[in-house]
């Protein structure tokens, strides 16, 4: 039975047994209901421990209060009226989208999803499963099918290749068609795919990258680079057979293949020579081999540009006076927001709001691509042993011990470091082959609906900003004047990877 989280304990000494509902209490441990209250009581019998006075037996009761609306049938037959009355009366903004942010949570599967849900709820003091993500009201929905040209299971390269630039990829690859194989350079020329990033800023738009992760990890590099290996950061890790065929590195092509506006993250090491040393911790240098301090090409002959690599510098950028703005906090991932330093580190909510601010200047519209890598142990199994309800299927959470996997409660789950439990044990996570939900608002967002190809979600992006290649596709523009034509289209998308986690 699903309760909210206010509660009254109450201790007494239990001297003989007594009634409830014609129950007589003597379990170790039962729920009951209360006669002609809105409550439900769950209480425990224990004997001889230090919470209970001169090691007497105790009885502590709980008092929860339900959502007594929920009895009712009454109350859901109206919450299904409600929502087909909604959904009857669904506007439709088939306008021309002026801006478009896509949201990537990487690691945000269905279950990831669920679990948030809940624990917002009851951060808000209900039970939580009826509780709402800002999300949720998100008038339009489709899944993606997630699955690699050559793999059933993605990766993080070919799923950013699909959705930024509209076509499926192998397994490691960027911004490359499949007749790239993974690690061959020379195939890889005449196979590049154009991101929707780089369409729009082709268009007049400006654009920008905001990511917790280092700036060159695969599903930011897919909005600019074309490579047939994601791991190649840096000219470091370049094999023999690239660099004789000339390809260049994932931080080279950040720089010199599209003019970004923003780019905002970590990744500071792939864009210095082993001749730097890192400003934040000393003993680190950049890795680069060529000698090209990445960060000063990209400042050249660009009006108004600001690099930042610490939180004090990046509170200092004006956005009024910056049209771009580079800024790298970590020599590679930005840390997790539980280990994140707010003094050196700007959160995610502050680069992607000082992003729009830059971005928005535009009059001609922004394109932006927002990135964050993303517990409930109550019930017991047939081990006896409490499980979360939400669960994954691979990862570094696999613990056996005495043929038997470690038992986990509130106190345990809710450790900055806890790791989830899962079946297969691997050194870090892989992705999953589910579909993932994509959450869409804005123009043209009634376009995503049912269960669509991965690569689908660039063409309806350039569809609705009316780029390449569908610059006649012939929208209004919206009014300004008018709510219900906003011109931003809104997309949150995720990927999913099969332990926990993220928005």
């Amino acid at each position: 039975m699903r309760a909210s989280s206010e509660t009254k304990n109450i201790t007494f000494n239990l001297q003989h047994n007594f009634k409830l509902k014609e129950k007589t209490v003597t379990d170790m441990q039962c729920i009951f209901g209360v006669a002609k209250t809105d409550y439900y009581a769950v209480y425990s019998l224990k004997k001889n421990t230090e919470t209970h006075l001169n090691g007497s037996n105790h009885l502590h009761i709980y008092f929860v209060s339900l959502i007594e609306d929920e009895l009712e049938p009454f109350y859901w037959n109206n919450k299904g009226r409600n929502a087909i009355h909604a959904a009857l009366n669904k506007p439709r903004n088939s306008h021309q989208a002026k801006n478009a942010i896509l949201f990537l949570g990487d690691g945000m599967g269905m279950p990831t999803v669920t679990a948030a849900r809940i624990l917002k709820g009851q951060l808000e003091g209900v039970s939580g499963e009826e509780s709402s993500l800002a999300m949720d009201s998100f008038p339009h929905l489709a899944l993606s099918k997630t699955y690699n040209v050559d793999q059933q299971m993605p990766d993080s390269a070919g799923t950013a290749t699909a959705y930024q630039c509209g076509v499926k990829a192998n397994y490691g690859t960027l911004g490359v068609s499949a007749a790239t194989p993974r690690y061959d350079c020379q195939a890889s020329h005449g196979n590049e795919v154009i991101s929707v990033l780089h369409r729009a800023k082709a268009a007049g738009k400006s654009v920008g990258i905001v990511t917790t992760t280092r700036v060159q990890h695969a599903s930011p590099a897919a909005a600019y680079a074309h490579v047939a290996s994601r791991d190649w950061y840096s000219d470091a890790d370049l094999p023999n057979e690239a660099v004789k065929n000339e390809c260049r590195d994932i931080a080279y092509q950040l720089v010199y293949n599209t003019e970004i506006n923003v780019i905002l993250g970590g990744g500071r090491t792939y864009m210095f020579p082993t001749t730097v040393e890192d400003p934040e911790y000393l003993n680190k240098t950049g890795v680069r081999k060529d000698g090209k301090n990445l960060v000063d090409e990209w400042l050249k002959n660009k009006p108004n540009a600001k690099y930042v690599w610490n939180k004090a510098d990046f509170d200092a950028i004006n956005p009024a006076t910056t049209d771009f703005l580079m800024g790298l906090f970590e020599p590679k991932d930005c840390r997790y927001e539980l280990d994140r330093d707010p003094s050196m580190d700007p959160s995610l909510t502050e680069m992607t709001e000082k992003a729009i601010k830059i971005l928005s200047k535009n009059p001609k519209g922004f394109f932006l691509f927002v990135e964050d890598k993303y517990r409930i142990a109550d019930t017991k199994a047939t081990d006896n042993k409490h499980f979360t309800t939400a669960v994954y299927g691979n990862g570094p959470g696999y613990k056996i011990a005495n043929g038997s996997r470690p038992d986990v409660n509130e106190s345990i789950s809710t450790d900055n470091n806890y790791v989830q439990q899962t079946a297969v044990p691997l050194d870090s996570e892989t992705h999953g082959i589910e579909d993932v939900a994509i959450f869409a608002k804005g123009p043209m967002s009634h376009l995503f609906d049912g269960v669509q190809e991965q690569s689908y979600i660039a063409h309806v992006m350039a569809y609705a900003l009316c780029i390449e290649p569908y610059v006649d596709c012939q929208l209004p523009e919206g009014s300004h004047a008018v709510a219900s034509h906003p011109s931003l289209l809104l997309l949150l998308i995720s990927l999913l990877l099969l332990p926990f986690y993220s928005i």
